[in-house]
């Protein structure tokens, strides 16, 4: 069953996060991962809820999308985004 990343993203160093957009898709690709949303306008339908930047990005599984996070080859990148945003990320199982 396929697990969903999903990221609500505040970005505080923009200058800072580009360098962590450039190093973090291959990162994905290394275990087989995909976007499926990066950022792009959102609109809020039903409750209260502010959304920043969200990104959804698919794996084969939720072991799979753990092991993209916790992996040596992310872990550089995910440095500069600790020091370059505010995030809230969460993995979903999918149906």
């Amino acid at each position: 069953m396929a697990g969903y990343i999903i990221a609500d993203v505040e970005i505080t160093d923009a200058e800072l996060f580009a360098e962590y957009q450039k190093l973090v898709p291959q990162t994905i690709e290394l275990f087989g991962g995909r976007y499926l949303a990066r950022g792009g306008d959102s609109q809020v339908l039903e409750g209260q809820f502010s959304p920043n930047r969200t990104v959804i990005i698919e794996f084969d599984s939720m072991e799979r999308a753990r092991e993209w996070h916790d992996s040596p080859e992310y872990a550089p990148a995910k440095e500069i985004r600790f020091k370059s945003a505010n995030t809230k990320v969460l993995i979903v199982e999918g149906v």
